[in-house]
C-alpha cells in the first residue's frame, strides 16, 4: 500500500506541472493576402513581447506560431514592395489568436486589428502529420497530386556513365548556374509527388546552395577550390569536388543596371502562382534598385507592347503601379515580345553596366515562332548585342521547362523557377548580384585524369552542358556565365586503379598502340583542372590551372553537403550508378554537414529529403505522371 501511495505522489508530481504547463501557452496564426485576395508566401512575421519569434508565411500565405507565453505582442508584417503592417495581439493562456492580414502595394505603414479568436486549443500536441518547416514556418501537410490536364514538358536526360581513363582521359563541360530544377523538384515533392526524371538536373540541385569557398585573388574574377574524399555511396571509390567562387560585390557599388521586364500576360498566366506571383516578385526586385538603375516593362500575349518606358529606379511607385495593372488574357506570341524587349534594352544600353532582359513565363509559346530551335536561334542572335537574358519560370500544369532552360543557356543568362515569394526573394533580392551581375562569361572546365591513379570516372550531372574536348580551346564556343557572389560546384566519382567498374568498351585498335604515360603520371597527381573564361565584354579567354594530388582527406563540410544533395538527386532519378545511395543517407549526411545555415535553405533541403523518403516508401518506385 505504501508503495502505491508513493507511486501516486510521484505521478502527481510530474503530471500536474505538465498539465499546468499545457494551458500556460497560446498560439498566433493567420493568413496574409494582397489587396486582390491572392495569398502572399514569404512574408516576414515578427513577434515582440513576452517572447521574440520570427517566421515566414508558407506557400498558402499562412503562418503559425505555437507555444507562446501569454501576454501582449507587437506584430510586424513586412514584404518588399508592400506597405508595412503593424498590429497588437493580447494572447491569453490556452487560446489561439487568428489574424487575417491584407497588404497593399506601396510604402505607407498601416495598422490592422485582430479579426478572429479561436476558442481553447491544445497547442502542444496534435495528430502526427508531415509538415514543411521553412524558416520556422509550419506549412501545409503532405498533399496528394493535383488533378487536371497537364502538358508540362522536360527533356530526356542521358545520364553520364563511367568512362575509362585509358580510352577517354579528358572530360570537358560548360559550367551551369541555373537553379530552376531544385525549386521545381521541391514543388513536386511538396505537392505529394515524385518528380519526373527529366525534371531532375543534379548540377542544378547542388548549385542551388552556396559553399564555403574562398574569395578570389585580386586579379581573378573567381577562385578555384578542389577537394578529394571517400565516395559515400561506394567506399571503394572517391569523390572529387571542383568549386568556383565568384567575387562578391561588397568592395564596390553594383554595376548600373538597364533591365527590361518581359512578362507573359497570356491566358495561361491567370492562376495565382503565375502572373500574380510574377507581379509581386518584380515589385520585390524593383525595391532593391537604385536611382542609377533603369527598368522598362514589355508584355506579350497575342501581340506585344511597351507598358512602361525605361524608368529610373527612383520612381518605384511608377514601376509598382505599372506592374499592378497587368492582367492576363489571350494567346502567347513569345518571339514578338522577345524582339521588342531586346530592342528596348539596346535603346537604353549602358556601357559597362548590366544590360539584361528578364523573361517571366510558363514557357507556353503557342503563336508566332513556336519552334524551340527557332526561338533559341533568335536568342543567340540577340545576345551578340551585349544584352543578356534571364528566365523566371512559374506555374504548374503547362510548364515548358526544356524551352526555358535552353533560352537562358543561349541568352548568356540563368534559369530560375519561382514557386513562391520565398523563392523569388532568394533569386531577386538576396542573390540579386548572382542573378544579374556577370563577372565572367564562356566559362569552361576541362579535367585530365592520370591513368596511373584513375581507372575510370564519371561526371555527376551536367549532361546537357557537355562539350567536345576541342571546344575547350575554341573561343568561339559559347559556355556558361558566373555572376557576382555565385558559387559553382561539380562532382566527379573517381574509380582508383585496382578497383573495377562497368564501362563501355571498344575493341582494341589495329593500327595504333596505346598511349604511353608521361613522366608526370608518376608524380602522385590524380588529375588536373583547367578553366577558361572571358571577361564580360571580352572575346579572348584566359586560362587557370589547378592540380589535385592523389591523397584523399576526410570529408569536409563542402563535400559532405554537396554529396548529400547529389545523392538525393541520383536516387530520385533512378541512377544506374548510385551504388548504396539512399534518400535517408543523404538526409542524414546533410544534417551532419548543414553548418550555420543562416538563411535556412539547407534545413529546407533536409525536410524535402525526408518528405521524398516518405513518398518513396508510400509509392515504391512510382513517379509522377506529369
Amino acid at each position: 500500500m505504501r508503495t502505491r501511495i508513493w507511486a501516486f505522489i510521484v505521478v502527481v508530481a510530474f503530471v500536474v506541472p505538465l498539465l499546468a504547463a499545457q494551458v500556460e501557452f497560446g498560439a498566433i496564426n493567420g493568413v496574409v493576402t494582397d489587396s486582390s485576395g491572392a495569398v502572399l508566401p514569404g512574408v516576414t512575421i515578427e513577434l515582440t513581447g513576452p517572447e521574440k519569434r520570427t517566421v515566414l508565411t508558407g506557400g498558402r500565405g499562412e503562418f503559425s506560431v505555437v507555444r507562446l507565453r501569454p501576454g501582449e505582442y507587437d506584430v510586424l508584417i513586412t514584404l518588399a514592395g508592400f506597405s508595412t503592417v503593424r498590429t497588437k495581439v493580447v494572447l491569453a493562456a490556452g487560446r489561439t489568436e487568428r489574424l487575417t492580414i491584407q497588404m497593399r502595394v506601396g510604402a505607407v505603414e498601416e495598422t490592422v486589428a485582430v479579426t478572429g479568436v479561436t476558442p481553447r486549443v491544445n497547442t502542444q500536441s496534435a495528430a502526427p502529420q508531415l509538415r514543411t518547416v521553412v524558416g520556422g514556418v509550419v506549412g501545409a501537410p503532405l498533399a496528394g497530386p493535383r488533378e487536371g490536364f497537364n502538358t508540362e514538358s522536360y527533356d530526356h536526360i542521358e545520364e553520364n556513365r563511367f568512362r575509362r581513363v585509358e580510352a577517354d582521359p579528358l572530360s570537358t563541360f560548360s559550367i551551369d548556374v541555373d537553379t530552376a530544377s531544385y525549386a521545381n523538384v521541391g514543388r513536386f515533392i511538396t505537392d505529394g509527388m515524385l518528380p519526373p526524371a527529366g525534371a531532375i538536373r543534379i548540377e542544378e540541385l547542388v548549385n542551388y546552395f552556396r559553399f564555403d569557398y574562398p574569395q578570389p585573388s585580386a586579379n581573378e574574377p573567381f577562385s578555384i577550390t578542389t577537394e578529394l574524399a571517400p565516395c559515400p555511396w561506394n567506399p571503394r571509390h572517391r569523390l572529387a569536388l571542383i568549386g568556383l567562387q565568384g567575387r562578391e560585390l561588397k568592395d564596390r557599388e553594383p554595376s548600373q543596371r538597364n533591365l527590361v521586364f518581359l512578362i507573359d500576360v497570356s491566358g495561361s498566366m491567370m492562376p495565382p502562382d503565375k502572373l500574380p506571383l510574377v507581379r509581386t516578385a518584380m515589385r520585390m526586385l524593383t525595391d532593391v534598385l537604385t536611382e542609377r538603375d533603369r527598368v522598362a516593362i514589355v508584355v506579350y500575349a497575342g501581340a506585344s507592347g511597351l507598358v512602361l518606358p525605361s524608368t529610373t529606379g527612383e520612381h518605384k511607385d511608377r514601376i509598382h503601379q505599372a506592374l499592378a495593372h497587368l492582367e492576363a488574357g489571350g494567346s502567347t506570341n513569345g518571339a514578338s515580345g522577345i524582339r521588342l524587349a531586346y530592342r528596348v534594352a539596346r535603346d537604353n544600353f549602358i556601357v559597362g553596366g548590366v544590360n539584361r532582359v528578364i523573361l517571366a513565363t510558363d514557357g507556353d509559346f503557342n503563336v508566332g515562332v513556336t519552334n524551340q530551335s527557332e526561338l533559341v536561334s533568335l536568342i543567340e542572335r540577340e545576345r551578340e548585342s551585349g544584352v543578356f537574358l534571364s528566365v523566371l519560370g512559374v506555374g504548374t500544369g503547362n510548364l515548358k521547362d526544356s524551352t526555358m532552360e535552353k533560352l537562358a543557356d543561349k541568352g548568356n543568362g540563368n534559369y530560375s523557377y519561382l514557386d513562391t515569394l520565398h523563392e523569388a526573394r532568394k533569386v531577386l533580392v538576396r542573390e540579386a548580384g548572382a542573378t544579374l551581375d556577370t563577372i565572367a562569361k564562356d566559362v569552361k572546365i576541362q579535367v585530365e585524369f592520370n591513368p596511373r591513379a584513375v581507372f575510370a570516372y564519371r561526371l555527376i550531372g551536367y549532361e546537357n552542358r557537355l562539350l567536345k574536348n576541342e571546344d575547350f580551346n575554341d573561343d568561339k564556343k559559347d559556355a556558361g556565365e558566373i555572376r557576382a557572389g555565385h558559387s559553382v560546384t561539380a562532382l566527379y566519382e573517381v574509380v582508383p586503379v585496382g578497383a573495377t567498374v562497368a564501362t563501355s568498351d571498344v575493341d582494341p585498335l589495329k593500327y595504333q598502340r596505346e598511349t604511353r604515360p608521361t613522366r608526370a603520371a608518376a608524380s602522385g597527381e590524380l588529375l588536373t583542372v583547367k578553366v577558361r573564361y572571358k571577361a564580360p565584354d571580352g572575346d579572348t579567354s584566359h586560362l587557370l590551372t589547378r592540380v589535385v594530388i592523389n591523397q584523399p582527406a576526410s570529408m569536409s563540410a563542402n563535400v559532405g553537403f554537396a554529396s548529400a544533395v547529389a545523392e538525393f538527386g541520383m536516387v530520385l532519378r533512378g541512377s544506374p550508378d548510385s551504388g548504396d545511395a539512399s534518400v535517408q543517407a543523404a538526409a542524414a549526411r546533410a544534417r551532419r554537414f548543414r553548418g550555420s545555415d543562416n538563411e535556412g535553405y539547407r534545413s529546407e533541403f533536409i525536410v524535402l529529403a525526408e518528405r521524398a523518403s516518405l513518398l518513396r516508401d508510400r509509392d515504391g518506385s512510382i513517379r509522377s505522371r506529369r
